[in-house]
């Protein structure tokens, strides 16, 4: 099991703790933040590869951020990959 404590940057949550297994996501958790929201994007998540996130998270922006949550958890899984 291979496990990732990222702290956020631009977003309402703090942090984000990533479980991989086997190179599938086992478990995501975020601190702070919307908190059925990330319920909801940590369920949808689990089960599915890193890169699998990373092309549908990065990049999605929350109003007028420069990032989101999603595009947070998907620069904390391509760290986790490199």
């Amino acid at each position: 099991m291979e496990t990732l404590k990222y702290k956020t940057q631009g977003t309402c949550s703090q942090e984000i703790e990533i479980e991989l297994k086997d190179g599938v996501i086992e478990s995501v958790k975020f601190t702070g933040g919307c908190n059925g929201n990330l319920k909801g994007v940590a369920a949808l998540v689990k089960g599915m590869t890193p890169e699998e996130v990373i092309a549908r998270c990065k990049g999605i922006r929350c109003g007028f951020k420069a990032t989101s949550c999603p595009d947070q958890l998907a620069q904390a899984l391509e760290q986790m990959l490199a």
